[in-house]
């Protein structure tokens, strides 16, 4: 099963050149059965890498451009008066898929951002006091810009609380963007795609987590860099409960990737950045100026003994 999982990686690499580890962990998210935030300046392949990896995984796909104007019945669907049936009548909306691209989710109002709440973290929707269950496997990827960049609203904390990772992928290398420049167009190279693994196999996968095991000594270290994030030192909040379980499922799918079936230290410490760092808020230093969550967190870590 999981040859299958470094089949689709193999695959979306050749897309989305020079990124293997960005494509690795993005992967992880899906198969811990987290939802993915992925920022960035525009043109870097975020969109792409969404795209393809849904064909690859074999998922029913669906893509939803934000913009100011975009309203919760836009995604998540409407009723409409049919008169032949005398009756309201519910038209899905593009949510009802297994994979939904929420792109530039930061261009959209915090009325339609709130909107996906429900959906991402229950898996169902509730229109006209009616909840329908979304299919499964059920993802969001979504994509935003930077916030200085013109016409964003920032996402609140409840709502990055309920992705699993945030990503960052960054411009590629000099090799890396020369392939691009000299190969063939993204878009066919997409289009030409086929899946390497289907929806039930994916569910099989995630179910499979179960069986890897974590100490009690690894919970503890998870438990530990919580409490720490907790202190007041580095950060204005610290991490949730929601967000410890998300890190321990997601050290799970990474040991399951690497073939073990169990949980070490060094799993925690490679996801403790894109799982932690989006969710946590810096203090102020002495000077007035704000550190990177990402520079913090790594601090975090190194002040937390395994």
């Amino acid at each position: 099963m999981f040859d299958k999982l470094h089949a689709v990686a193999r695959q979306v690499g050749q897309i989305v050149v020079g990124k293997d580890q960005s494509i690795r962990l993005a992967l992880t998210c899906l198969l811990a059965g987290g939802h993915l935030l992925i920022e960035d300046v525009p043109g870097v392949g975020k969109t792409t890498l969404a795209h393809a990896l849904a064909i690859s995984l074999g998922l029913r796909f669906n893509r939803v451009q934000f913009t100011s104007d975009l309203l919760p019945a836009d995604v998540a669907g409407i009723s409409i008066f049919e008169r032949g049936q005398n009756a309201f009548v519910f038209h899905p909306g593009p949510i009802f898929t297994q994979v939904l691209l929420a792109d530039e989710i930061n261009r959209a109002t915090p009325k339609t951002q709130s909107g996906l709440l429900e959906a991402m973290e229950e898996r169902q929707v509730t229109a006209d006091g009616v909840t329908r269950a979304l299919p499964a496997p059920f993802f969001v990827i979504a994509t935003q810009n930077p916030a200085h960049q013109v016409g964003t609203f920032p996402l609140p904390e409840s709502q990055l609380d309920r992705f699993l990772m945030c990503l960052s992928l960054g411009y590629p290398d000099p090799a890396a963007e020369r392939a691009l420049l000299m190969g063939e167009d993204r878009r066919a190279m997409l289009a030409a795609l086929g899946p390497q693994m289907t929806p039930e196999e994916l569910l099989a996968a995630q179910a499979g987590l179960r069986q890897i095991h974590c100490s009690a000594s690894l919970i503890d270290y998870v438990q530990a860099l919580a409490q720490a994030s907790r202190s007041g030192a580095l950060f204005a909040e610290g991490l949730s409960p929601r967000a410890a379980i998300a890190l321990l499922q997601a050290a799970r799918a990474w040991a399951a990737l690497e073939g073990r079936n169990h949980v070490i230290p060094e799993d925690v410490q490679a996801l403790l950045v894109p799982v932690c760092a989006h969710r946590l808020r810096p203090l102020k230093s002495a000077q007035g100026q704000a550190l990177a969550s990402r520079d913090l967190v790594l601090q975090l870590q190194k002040a937390v003994p395994v």
